[in-house]
Order: structure tokens, then C-alpha cells, then sequence
């Protein structure tokens, strides 16, 4: 497997990794976490035929870090994916990746062949007052730890929302090492990070490549409404849950690989 970066033309890098021959993956961290999370699927993805390649997001991992100016995610995907030569991909993105994957997918059809959303975010969602409500009780406690600079207190706060399936076993300790590895997120200032107008929430029904939705039954209750309003929105979308909390692919990769895998064969270029 290869690592290396791809400089940005606005000064920043991507760390990223790949492996692999045949049509190319692309997988896409949730924020939190970095590129480590696909560990699993970077050994059974090539072995499935396809050239595999994750990156670390702005402000994650090994890439670099917001400055202050404006920047995009979605370019700079499309920055990797012209400097790896990659002329059309799937994209594979769990949360804050899933979005990314969608606004990509929206601006570029082009260069995706199939979409599949993991415990996807999605901007422009509008979250009820009973969502709106459970969010501030459990912000409330984390945004107090941060403001007093115990962000080891806070990420583990954050993790009991994310991780509720536990942090004991292989996987959760994998969930828990990689999360306090990105500690610096907690304080990172992402308020240049452009946005898609209109959000993707009104422009779903634009999608128009196979798409399977992948929804975390232990998921926060918007979270999984996301899952359900994209698998609804988005043109002949798939929609399977899982046994999981949010990041699905570290939880449960064997069944993550018995989905996702049979469903990029199907649709494979």
C-alpha cells in the first residue's frame, strides 16, 4: 500500500493512501476520526478488484490544517482525485465523508459511478425541536469541558454518543485511539469551509448514479432520518441498516463488506 500527499493549490496537502488495481473506490472519513478508520476495507476492497484510495480530510490525520481562508472539500476531492489520475470513482463516505460524498456527487456527477452514504450528514438537514433539544442537553457538558480545556474529558462525551456500542472491545478501542489521535478537532476553527448553495438537502433528487444508504441502528435519532430522507430522495437509492453505531465500517466491517462490496460488483464500470 502506497502513502503519500497531494499538494492543494492553496498551500494545503492530503495525506492519503492506495492500493489496488481496477475501478477506483474513494473513501471518505467521518470527522472526528481520520483515514485509519478504513483500515479493514484497505485490505478487502483490492482484494475485491478495485483500486482503493482514502485520504485524510482537511484538518485531520496527517493532512493539513485550516489557515483562516476559504477552502472546499469538495475541491479538494476533486484536487486527489485529478492528481491520482482518477477520471470517475465511487465514493464511499461515513458521516461528515458522506456528506462530502453527496456534494461531490451533486456538483460532479460526472466523476462518480456510484454513491454509497454511511451514517451520512447532510447539509442543509433540518433537525426537529425534539432533535434540536436532545443536542443541547448532550452539548452542554462537552462544550463545558472544552471551554475548560479538558478536551479529553469532552471527546470521551462526544464518544458516548458516537460510540455507544462501547469502547472496550477491538473495534471500540480502534474508534477510541483514532478519535483522541484528532483531539486538536475539538478546537479546530472549520468556519472557511465553503458550503454547497443550495444545500444538498433541497437538490437530492439531482443524484442520479446507484446509491446505496448504509443507516446505523445505533445511530442519534437525526442521524438515522438522514439515512431514511437521502434513501428517499435520492433516485433509485438502496437503503440497509445496520447492526452498528456511527462508524459502521470499524464496528461491523465483515457485514459492512457483505453490503457494500456486492453492490459496487453490481454497478461496477
Amino acid at each position: 500500500m502506497g502513502s503519500a500527499t497531494v499538494a492543494l493549490d492553496d498551500g494545503g496537502t492530503l495525506a492519503y493512501d492506495e492500493a489496488g488495481a481496477g475501478p477506483a473506490v474513494i473513501l471518505i472519513h467521518p470527522g472526528l476520526w481520520d483515514r485509519r478508520t478504513w483500515d479493514d476495507q484497505m485490505a478487502s476492497f483490492p482484494a475485491a478488484g478495485y483500486r482503493t484510495i482514502r485520504y485524510d480530510v482537511r484538518g485531520y490525520g496527517g493532512s493539513s490544517r485550516p489557515t483562516g481562508a476559504p477552502y472546499s472539500h469538495v475541491r479538494d476531492l476533486l484536487a486527489l482525485l485529478d492528481a491520482l489520475g482518477v477520471e470517475e470513482a465511487a465514493l464511499v463516505g461515513c458521516s461528515m465523508g458522506g456528506s462530502i460524498a453527496i456534494d461531490a456527487t451533486i456538483i460532479h456527477p460526472d466523476r462518480v459511478w456510484s454513491l454509497v452514504p454511511v451514517a451520512a450528514g447532510l447539509g442543509g438537514f433540518e433537525p426537529t425541536q425534539e432533535e434540536e433539544d436532545w443536542w443541547g442537553d448532550v452539548d452542554e457538558p462537552i462544550e463545558a469541558a472544552i471551554e475548560a480545556g479538558d478536551l479529553q474529558t469532552a471527546q470521551l462525551l462526544r464518544l458516548r454518543i458516537w460510540a455507544p456500542l462501547g469502547l472496550d472491545d477491538e473495534a471500540g478501542r480502534r474508534i477510541r485511539d483514532i478519535a483522541f489521535d484528532n483531539l486538536h478537532e475539538l478546537e479546530m476553527d472549520e468556519s472557511a469551509a465553503e458550503e454547497l448553495d443550495p444545500p444538498a438537502a433541497l437538490r437530492l433528487r439531482e443524484i442520479d448514479v446507484p446509491s446505496l444508504v448504509i443507516k446505523a441502528e445505533h445511530d442519534p435519532a437525526d442521524m438515522r432520518r438522514i439515512s431514511d430522507l437521502v434513501a428517499a430522495s435520492v433516485q433509485g437509492a438502496r437503503i440497509t441498516m445496520l447492526d452498528a453505531d456511527h462508524v459502521v465500517n470499524v464496528r461491523r466491517p465483515e457485514a459492512f463488506d457483505a453490503v457494500v462490496l456486492p453492490f459496487l460488483d453490481e454497478h461496477r464500470p
